[in-house]
């Protein structure tokens, strides 16, 4: 796979870092999880379980080992300093100054291994005005602005449903961890990397940012009408709704031609985007109008064979019943030893010469402890030891 001989020793939980190192194990990098001996990642016991496994945790854990060490105690020092001289990365999802404390600066880090690859993801970034604050999904979006653009104009602003920010700053970090690694392969120079919740957010304002760059113009919510072109959002059929996305006047064209509407080309107030912009009540009116005469799966037929983008409105029973998601397989199925089948999403990225694969179980809590400890050179009574003063 990708990142055969990689190693990467993970000190995050929840979901940010977790998902992060989500994507370099599913590539094939080694990743070790670290976990607290008595509870492990909060993870664990949140959300639905089968067989006694919860598959929120098995989602972002597929592919790694488990390790437990209880940081907070004096002996687990030494050995984190071992796995850090036997890894390429260390990604962490503190709170900034944690690492430090733990001894695990970034300059100690250096001293420990030259070449190592250190990524940091936090609420707000390592340093400013904010930087300890504790944060999660619903403070990120927030304080992105992001949720002042989601919503309808009558409306308070809305959140996303899934914890989007903790999704993207983990993307990004996994970004970054690969882009590290192709300058250390030129360079030999290990790099630190750092994103934030927040930061992440911010980037995805996209144009609504630059809008407000250029203009000073606060972006208004829409809901599921779009902020630069018009129509464009969700019509009426006469048995339920459909995503209809036609981005610019050939698009457009090609709508009204599928809806047998041509006669709306020679409406003055509709002759460009800027004008139907301005007219969007009335235009989506004439669209909803015709679109209410006949089912959802005639227009889905009829609107795609135009080559305009259209689909249906599906929840998520739907999303896993769909021919295109089965052919794509986006849920997988993994065999574990101990839980029976847990059901997991698929990879999102496809690679033709050297695929993801689900090479390895979500691990037990602490299942590869005496392992990974025999691989470091521990002895067995000194693995006794550690377990015994309960270092693991």
């Amino acid at each position: 796979m990708q990142l055969d001989g990689i190693r990467v020793l993970d000190l995050t939980r929840i979901l940010s870092g977790p998902f992060a190192s989500m994507f370099l194990a599913d590539m094939g990098a080694e990743v070790i999880k670290v976990e607290d001996p008595t509870m492990g990642d909060p993870v664990r016991h949140q959300g639905a379980a089968v067989n006694g496994y919860s598959l929120y945790f098995a989602n972002f854990n597929r592919n790694k080992r488990s390790l437990t060490l209880d940081l907070r105690h004096p002996e687990a020092a030494a050995v984190l300093r071992q796995l850090v001289q036997r890894c390429d990365v260390v990604l962490n999802n503190f709170r900034p100054g944690v690492m430090d404390d733990m001894g695990l600066s970034w300059a100690a880090l250096q001293q420990l291994k030259p070449d190592i690859i250190s990524c940091h993801v936090t609420g707000f970034g390592l340093d400013g005005p904010y930087a300890q604050r504790p944060s999660f999904d619903f403070i990120a979006q927030a304080m992105s602005g992001f949720m002042s653009v989601n919503g309808f104009a009558d409306g308070p602003p809305m959140r996303a449903a899934p914890p989007i920010s903790d999704m993207v700053a983990g993307s990004y970090a996994a970004m970054g961890v690969l882009a590290a690694l192709v300058r250390r392969g030129r360079t030999g120079q290990g790099e630190e990397v750092t994103t934030s919740l927040t930061d992440s957010m911010t980037s995805m304002l996209a144009f609504l940012a630059t809008n407000y760059f250029a203009n000073g113009q606060l972006p208004e919510r829409t809901g599921n009408d779009h902020a630069l072109a018009s129509p464009y959002g969700l019509f009426e059929a006469s048995d339920g709704q459909i995503a209809v996305a036609p981005s610019n006047d050939s698009f457009y064209f090609k709508l009204l031609a599928a809806l047998d509407l041509q006669h709306l080309k020679d409406r003055p107030e509709f002759a460009n985007n800027r004008l139907r912009f301005e007219h969007r009540t009335a235009i989506n009116g004439e669209i909803n109008a015709r679109t209410r005469l006949m089912p959802v799966a005639h227009w889905i037929d009829v609107i795609n064979r135009a080559g305009v983008p259209c689909g249906r409105v599906l929840n998520v029973a739907e999303v896993f019943a769909d021919p295109q998601t089965q052919h794509q397989q986006m849920r997988v199925t993994i065999d574990h030893p101990q839980h029976g089948a847990l059901d997991v999403l698929g990879f999102p990225i496809k690679f033709t010469q050297a695929p993801c694969t689900m090479h390895r179980p979500p691990p037990d809590l602490g299942g590869d402890t005496d392992e990974i400890l025999r691989e470091l050179g521990l002895a067995p009574d000194q693995i006794h030891h550690l377990r015994q003063a309960k270092v693991i």
